[in-house]
């Protein structure tokens, strides 16, 4: 299997070139960047590309497997070496003999495993627990950490021999945050790539931009569940920020919106379409206005905010309709309040983003309102 790492960030096609000149040379590796960015697939790459590409790639997680356990993950075991060694077992070492060995999370495996592996890539074979044979082996090592090592070292957590042994060529692969012109191209990639869902998803321009401007705190891997998530639940739809349920995004995706987008114009959509930005303004008047900021007396309302109201509720002349200010405003947010009710489909806190109101106050609202909560 050929692993393709996507991307045509300035960033990501110097990563790529990294890996070429890396992959012949047979020494060990050890890759950087934070949890979720991609250092696996860089990994898988490297041997993808090396002359041991046809051999086994190993890969063990140091920081998932309990430290009783490790050693006997990688050096394997004789029958009876221990409770419940019902039979021999190869380790990890082992089995990547003549291939390569990945050791993910490399930071997080304890001190007494650090003496013995340090001791493994010196000398290059291995004793299996429980006996006294030594077995060579030849392996190429990468090994792949979220953790500083350099900070591990200094304090005391981690061997400054073997961030040596495992130093000599170093791979930094950056966070998406630094590359967020791929974010595009990895949506569509992920997408597709989903062979549950026969029809791919697509984003319309507002919800790939929100998506686009967020820092993805776990990266690649969260970007990839985030798509996957989308593509079981709308499969083959157009997705805007109207028809995607907002718990269904990053929880930190939409802090960025100073306003309620839109949703797409469609032969039935009229006041809820542009009245959310219309109604922040109207309100923020009638607030000066009920508070005796302005004048009480609604002819001596100035055009602009009669222009405000017009456009908020459609109407060609709003004196017409023989309603004070305060009652024509009152409707307005009545009937804001019951379409954003329908479109959110009765759920308060949806709503109340929609609106930009705080939830309790659009709670005070419903009740004053007597609208009915699905």
């Amino acid at each position: 299997m050929s692993y393709r790492i996507i991307g045509s960030s300035e960033q990501t096609r110097r990563l790529q070139q990294l890996i070429d000149s890396i992959a012949p040379a047979d020494v060990s590796v050890l890759v950087t960047g934070e949890s979720g960015c991609g250092k696996e697939l860089v990994a898988r790459a490297i041997h993808d590309r090396s002359e041991r590409r046809y051999r086994p790639l190993i890969a063990v997680n140091c920081g998932a497997i309990p430290a009783d356990l490790l050693e006997s993950q990688l050096f394997g075991h004789k029958k009876g070496a221990f409770t419940g060694a019902i039979a021999d077992q190869r380790g990890k070492l082992q089995e990547a003999d003549t291939g390569t060995l990945f050791l993910d999370e490399i930071g997080d495996m304890p001190m007494s495993m650090q003496v013995k592996l340090l001791r493994v890539l010196q000398e290059r074979n291995v004793t299996p627990i429980g006996s006294n044979q030594l077995i060579d082996i030849d392996i190429r090592v990468v090994a792949a950490t979220h953790r500083n090592l350099e900070e591990e070292i200094a304090a005391g957590r981690f061997r400054a021999d073997l961030f040596y042994r495992l130093n000599v060529l170093p791979l930094q692969v950056v966070p998406l945050r630094e590359r967020r012109s791929e974010i595009p191209e990895l949506i569509e990639h992920f997408a597709a790539a989903l062979k549950s869902v026969d029809r791919p998803i697509t984003l319309a321009p507002g919800l790939a931009s929100l998506l686009q401007a967020y820092d993805w705190p776990g990266n690649v891997r969260e970007l990839s569940n985030t798509v996957h998530r989308l593509s079981v639940l709308y499969p083959g739809q157009l997705l805007d920020l109207h028809n995607v349920d907002a718990t269904m995004l990053p929880p930190g995706a939409l802090e960025g919106l100073s306003t309620v987008p839109k949703p797409p114009q469609n032969d039935g959509a009229d006041a809820f379409d542009g009245l959310i930005e219309s109604e922040q303004a109207a309100d923020v008047a009638a607030q000066k206005f009920l508070q005796g900021e302005a004048r009480a007396d609604a002819s001596q309302v100035d055009d602009e905010f009669e222009s405000i109201v017009m456009l908020a509720q459609g109407y060609d002349d709003f004196r017409a309709q023989g309603q004070s200010l305060k009652g024509m405003l009152s409707e307005i947010e009545q009937d804001l309040i019951a379409r954003a009710l329908e479109e959110s489909g009765g759920n308060v806190s949806r709503c109340a983003k929609l609106l930009k109101m705080q939830r309790t106050t659009l709670i005070e609202r419903i009740k004053k309102y007597e609208l009915r909560v699905a």
